[in-house]
């Protein structure tokens, strides 16, 4: 249903982004000059994303509607790789050249910090200020860097928890109320949680998501001092840890991506799944041992509902567009609620919160209710330019807690290192 949130980064495009880091400091000076010309320039834009994957093909609708109202200001469609180590390559090698061909590109919500902090983004402030009413707050939370909007939310995603409502009356809305129900999987003898714990994005994705739902965190709002060496985040880690430990998530959970996990659910084989909701479209097909058997809710958090990793892109004005004004107003169309309904009507989670309470929406997903609570409590990955070593260095020590191979003091203690050396 939903695009799946962009996962692992090859150890090639950790390095090269590693190796970018070094920028960083003068990326104030590298782009400040881009950031104040072509501030009212108009004309044909290019717009780069990944490939469309949608089935309605969703890109160009919106960019069909858009051409057929500005004649003098068209938009071609550069349709990247599908692959998001690709697109991330191809983006840095353009903007790292200051090429102006690459008007509006759409970010992975990780990268936006990334590029913004390199200099290579307009700011959205001033006469480039975008109008965030009606779209929900926690997308542009995504979009902002050290205090400064640098992109609009184009297309969300959030995590849900899928459940068995065939053997549970309601969902869990805590840790300890899914822990009490593990005795129904026990009793059917089926496992109680599959999430996705194998070492990749992934597992940062799943750790963070409980780490922030006990109250930690993983990084300052200047994206650089870490924060996560505190009571609360060793709470959420010591969950994934009791919880590994006792069997309620089975050990083969650390094998586990997406598909895997997807697939232990679908096949009947687990209780609980937490998940991106594309799920709930394959779930519900007549090859599903659960289809009519499940239901989603939020995930779960210390005292009620969780805290899910937001997904989704985000939409950025290059800052060596020439045709800056254009894109501009492309980005305010993209967010409008003719553009934004394409693309909930495409499969794609919408930044305007009212198209989750809108009849023909929820007729085709009905789950729009219950994702719109999901991302309305989200908390976006890590806002920082150093997201890959960041990453790594919560995977690393999150997958040596759950394996029993550090205790979670230790985990915590050596991810706030690597946290450290990450912004140094």
């Amino acid at each position: 249903m939903v695009q799946i949130s962009r996962a692992v980064r090859r150890a090639a495009v950790f390095a090269t982004a590693a190796s970018l880091v070094t920028l960083t400091a003068c990326s104030s000076d590298s782009g400040s000059d881009s950031t104040s010309e072509n501030l009212d320039g108009r004309g044909p834009i290019t717009y780069v994303e990944g490939k469309d994957t949608t089935e309605t093909g969703v890109v160009r609708q919106i960019i069909d509607v858009w051409n057929a109202e500005h004649p003098d200001e068209q938009v071609t469609f550069k349709e990247q790789s599908n692959d998001a180590d690709q697109a991330h390559d191809d983006l840095v090698q353009h903007l790292q050249a200051k090429q102006s061909d690459y008007d509006v590109v759409a970010l992975d919500v990780p990268w936006t910090a990334e590029f913004a902090a390199k200099g290579w983004l307009q700011p959205l402030t001033g006469e480039f200020a975008v109008d965030n009413t009606g779209i929900l707050p926690a997308t542009v939370d995504s979009a902002t860097y050290n205090g400064t909007q640098y992109a609009a939310p184009k297309n969300t995603n959030g995590g849900l928890l899928y459940y068995r409502s065939d053997l549970l009356p309601a969902a869990p809305k805590t840790w300890a109320e899914l822990a009490a129900a593990c005795e129904v999987a026990k009793t059917n003898n089926i496992d109680c949680y599959a999430g996705q714990f194998a070492p990749y994005e992934g597992l940062t994705v799943n750790t963070a998501e409980v780490i922030n739902a006990y109250g930690g965190s993983f990084v300052g709002e200047d994206g650089k001092t870490p924060t996560v060496d505190s009571p609360e985040a060793r709470a959420g880690l010591q969950v994934l840890v009791d919880n590994f430990k006792n069997g309620d998530i089975p050990a083969q959970d650390t094998t586990f991506k997406e598909p895997e996990s997807q697939k232990a659910f679908e096949d009947g084989k687990a209780l609980f799944l937490r998940n991106w909701p594309y799920v709930y479209g394959t779930a519900d097909k007549d090859s599903s041992a659960v289809k009519g058997k499940f239901a989603v809710a939020p995930l779960p958090g210390k005292d009620g509902i969780g805290a899910s990793t937001l997904g989704g892109y985000n939409a950025a004005i290059s800052a060596y567009s020439e045709n800056k004004a254009t894109a501009r107003d492309f980005l305010t169309f993209l967010q409008g609620e003719q553009a934004q309904r394409i693309i909930a009507l495409g499969s794609l989670p919408p930044v305007r919160a009212a198209l989750y309470d809108d009849p023909e929406i929820i007729a085709a997903y009905p789950f729009m209710p219950t994702l719109k609570v999901s991302i309305e409590n989200a908390v976006p990955r890590p806002v920082t330019p150093f997201y890959p070593a960041v990453s790594k260095a919560v995977q690393d020590n999150a997958y040596a807690a759950i394996k029993g191979e550090k205790s979670v003091d230790q985990a915590i203690t050596d991810m706030q290192s690597g946290i450290q050396s990450a912004g140094s």
